[in-house]
């Protein structure tokens, strides 16, 4: 017989529960989104998504490109510098400072 009062669930079920307590419990300090608001931060997924559909979808899903992983990982790698402050300039001053390894 299960370990169950009437109207009482099984400490299974309880599980979840205490696994999702804990988690916020933990996280707490992550979670004070009228803090990060006040801050303009964002708190949702909307910036990092959008930042990979300008990153990666516009750029290599143009009508016609077509490309292989070597090639996409290379003007992504160069994409992100050029949209990135000062990456860019860090870039062109370690090639001319190491060279550029031909594939």
């Amino acid at each position: 017989m299960e370990d169950t009062l009437p109207n009482r669930r099984p400490k299974a079920a309880l599980e979840p529960v205490r696994k999702a307590t804990a988690y916020f419990h933990l996280y707490r300090h992550r979670m004070d989104y009228a803090d990060y608001q006040i801050e303009h931060l964002p708190i949702g997924s909307g910036v990092t998504e959008a930042a990979c559909k300008t990153l990666f979808k516009q750029r290599l899903c143009a009508s016609g490109m077509k490309w292989k992983e070597r090639g996409a990982g290379i003007i992504l790698s160069l994409h992100a510098r050029i949209m990135t402050d000062q990456r860019w300039e860090q870039f062109w001053h370690k090639i001319s400072r190491y060279g550029f390894a031909l594939a």
